[in-house]
């Protein structure tokens, strides 16, 4: 059998039980035709980057599958009936992570602290004389910029 990452994004309207509720049927549909789900992770309701068939907002759901691939074909079938699933997605992968996924991680301080001290930053901030490193540019009038001649 073959391993799947799906992620489904449902409408804001439906409830938290509800979602649940399309991941075990879907959950029913992949055992029926001889596969497993490994691991189901909730994300919660998340804003959407744009517009998705008039909504804002979307619950986010990643189940990882091990599935032959004519279980995988009913279970997007019957998905892309339910009006309450806005879009899906399943990718094949080599391996699936036992570790939760990037969304599910917690963020710490530290990891954004590993950036340490930037020193000193140059010449950058002064920009009132001329650059050594580039050239100089002829003006509209026809004088050239950063000296006198």
């Amino acid at each position: 059998m073959a391993l799947y990452e799906h992620i489904y994004l449902a409408r804001q309207d439906v409830t938290a039980q509800q979602v649940e509720a399309m991941t075990e049927q879907m959950k029913t549909v992949i055992e029926a035709n001889g596969g497993k789900f490994n691991k189901v992770e909730y994300w919660g309701v998340k804003s959407l980057a744009f517009r998705i068939k008039k909504n804002r907002k979307a619950h986010f759901t990643l189940i990882n599958i091990d599935a032959p691939p004519a279980a995988i074909t009913e279970m997007e079938r019957l998905m892309g009936i339910n009006e309450d699933v806005l879009r899906l997605l399943t990718l094949r992968v080599e391996a699936h992570e036992e570790v939760p996924s990037a969304m599910m991680r917690k963020r710490e301080d530290s990891d954004r602290d590993d950036r340490g001290d930037r020193g000193d930053r140059g010449d950058r901030g002064d920009r009132r004389g001329p650059r050594p490193d580039r050239p100089r540019r002829p003006r509209e009038d026809g004088a050239v910029e950063g000296g006198s001649f």
